[in-house]
């Protein structure tokens, strides 16, 4: 195929790559290309990121509910729970963890760009994953330890998102963008999937300690996998074959994620594109962690579902999320591929129209009479809704690729506040409960996808801003560019 790209804003700015695709492996060999194998373990890494974050809100229905005792001659015994919290101390235990997570947002975009993509990433899920093995040792000991020790795994998680954005900048070809983005963080929707139903199994089954020793297990053996088989760069890999090594690099040019770089931080911060996303983050991460946060203890408390159901019900929204995706992903790049959209109009239409349909479905659900329709509006408003990934969520490598790290920091930052406040806010409205009190807990998420979709709509950028250009330090035959200088 025949790639161009030319840019008016700057001196001259073009070049041209032929590239032939007659010797790349069929689409359905995905263990043949490397970018594709990076993609996959990068996937099994978010599941383990979120299956170590999501696991407490299941645990800790387990670690507060009333325990009772059939004795031998049928005589029922009840006792009061092992943890006696109530909903705002809950609140803050479910929260705790993105204190320290949004303390690393900008650091890991900036350090993933400094020492590489793959080393932070795998690194930051290791040591969540052993902290986890801990969890119920501290937790037994003093709540304040436990809130400790969630804050530190929020610090160390905290990198995953802004840092994998630096693997892509060195791995993904700009047509290939969004399907390998989206892959992987499909890993997160299943991570979810696979979390809620085993934790409560796991904790109805053995105890809510098995939760943390599970998966804080398959956690460090991801890490040892991810760190054996992935590496920094396609020039890095030994197993890569010369026709991917040449197809991606002339993809992307002299791109080196770790040296050379001049962050233009008053641009960064003063572009509209940049808080485009950030807004959009901000919303959308609203929206996933009330469910994620809150949905086993609606599911408990309105619908009336006991633990095991409660476990499964609550997946049911994260398949689907974890399907469309993918869906979301493939017909994104396919319309760019085809020339049916602009790139920028892919972003908003997809971004846009996702968050107007989480909205009307979440308004959906708070209305809805029965167990079946809550669920069903549920599954419909996260299902449809993950397509804003496709959005804003690959938005950073379009407007700025060298930079998509530590911008994604920044808004990940911002969107962490959703995930701490969301939890409080719900824990201090939901007190009896009632359904009432949820329906306004779905009333504002809903109103901020509404806020959402009209400043992404309005302010959002598919092309690559000036202040983005830099000129690379060295040239090959197949890129060649000379980039306006930059008067920052």
């Amino acid at each position: 195929m025949t790639f161009e790209k030319k840019s008016s804003s700057c001196i001259s700015s073009s070049y041209d790559i032929t590239l032939s695709a007659t010797t790349d492996p069929p689409k359905w060999m995905f263990w043949k290309k490397r970018r594709y194998v990076v993609a996959t373990l990068a996937f099994f890494g978010f599941f383990n990121a979120y299956a170590l974050r999501a696991n407490l809100s299941i645990a800790i229905v387990a670690m507060t509910e009333n325990k009772s005792t059939i004795l031998d001659n049928g005589t029922v015994i009840f006792s009061g729970p092992e943890f006696d919290w109530d909903s705002k101390v809950q609140g803050v235990v479910l929260s705790s963890f993105f204190y320290g997570y949004i303390t690393t947002q900008l650091f890991g975009g900036w350090l993933s760009a400094k020492i590489g993509g793959k080393r932070v990433f795998g690194g930051g899920i290791a040591v969540t994953a052993f902290l986890t093995l801990i969890t119920p040792l501290l937790a037994r000991v003093n709540i304040y330890l436990l809130l400790t020790l969630r804050i530190i795994e929020g610090v160390f998680e905290g990198v995953t998102y802004p840092c994998i954005h630096a693997v892509w900048a060195r791995w993904a070809p700009p047509l290939e963008r969004t399907r390998l983005a989206t892959l992987a963080f499909a890993g997160s929707h299943i991570g979810t999937v696979v979390s809620m139903p085993v934790s409560a199994y796991l904790a109805t089954a053995l105890g809510w300690p098995s939760i943390f020793y599970f998966f804080g297990t398959i956690g460090l053996v991801w890490f040892v996998v991810w760190w054996i088989v992935v590496a920094e760069s396609p020039a890095e890999d030994p197993r890569i074959s010369k026709e991917e090594l040449d197809y991606i690099q002339q993809s992307l040019g002299n791109v080196d994620a770790k040296e050379g770089i001049v962050y233009p931080w008053k641009r960064i911060f003063t572009s509209a594109p940049v808080w485009a996303i950030v807004v959009s983050h901000f919303t959308d991460n609203w929206g996933f962690y009330t469910l994620l946060t809150q949905l086993p203890k609606f599911m408990k408390e309105v619908l009336n579902f006991d633990l095991s159901t409660t476990g499964y019900l609550t997946a049911i929204p994260y398949l689907a999320m974890a399907i469309m995706i993918q869906v979301s992903g493939h017909l994104a790049d396919r319309l760019m591929e085809k020339k049916v959209f602009t790139t920028t109009q892919v972003r908003k239409i997809f971004n846009c129209g996702a968050f107007i349909l989480h909205a009307v479905f979440m308004i959906g659900a708070a209305f809805s009479q029965t167990a079946l329709s809550t669920i069903i509006c549920l599954v419909f408003a996260v299902g449809l809704g993950v397509f804003s990934w496709s959005g804003f969520g690959v938005n950073y490598l379009d407007i700025a690729p060298q930079y998509a790290s530590v911008i994604m920091g920044v808004s990940n930052t911002f969107g962490t506040l959703a995930g701490i406040f969301s939890p409080i806010v719900t824990g201090y409205i939901v007190t009896t409960p009632s359904a009432d009190e949820w329906q306004i807990v779905f009333f504002i998420a809903s109103g901020l996808f509404v806020l959402g979709s009209i400043v992404y709509g309005v302010f959002a950028s598919g092309e690559v801003q000036p202040w983005a250009l830099q000129k690379p330090e060295n040239k090959t035959a197949a890129y060649e560019n000379s980039f306006c200088e930059a008067d920052d």
